[in-house]
């Protein structure tokens, strides 16, 4: 029992020498500190950049919210005018101006429906190599 009271007092003699020095508590307290600085000027840039990535959708809705402000304002001027207004009457109501005749057309034959329905149909996607080598060589 007195061997380890001896050994626990001599580790104890032996940490506060070695160990527990000014310079060594000193040293753990500006690593301490340096850390805490770190963590927090990581912390307050994050946020920053956070708060910044906000303010330029903020921004950007606001343009745009703008934009189609404007564009409903033109659009409602549009409306008001005697262009869009005759149009409309011609479209909707049958309405047309004297002197004008009125041509009523049939809907289109099964015939030119398929003919041109060809023409819509997009084109096979060839592979790079083949549009390659159809480039280089003709």
């Amino acid at each position: 029992m007195d061997k380890i009271k001896t050994q626990l007092r001599r580790l104890r003699y032996y940490t506060k020498k070695d160990y527990l020095t000014v310079h060594n508590i000193a040293a753990a307290a500006a690593l301490v500190l340096g850390l805490v600085f770190t963590y927090n000027a990581i912390t307050a840039t994050t946020r920053n950049w956070q708060l910044e990535q906000k303010l330029k959708e903020v921004k950007l809705q606001s343009v745009k919210l703008e934009l189609e402000v404007d564009t409903l304002k033109l659009e409602q001027n549009y409306y008001k005018t005697e262009e869009y207004q005759e149009i409309m009457a011609r479209e909707k109501q049958g309405m047309m101006l004297e002197g004008e005749t009125m041509v009523v057309l049939p809907d289109n034959s099964e015939k030119a429906i398929k003919k041109y329905s060809d023409i819509d149909e997009p084109q096979q996607k060839r592979s790079n190599f083949d549009e390659w080598l159809d480039f280089l060589f003709g």
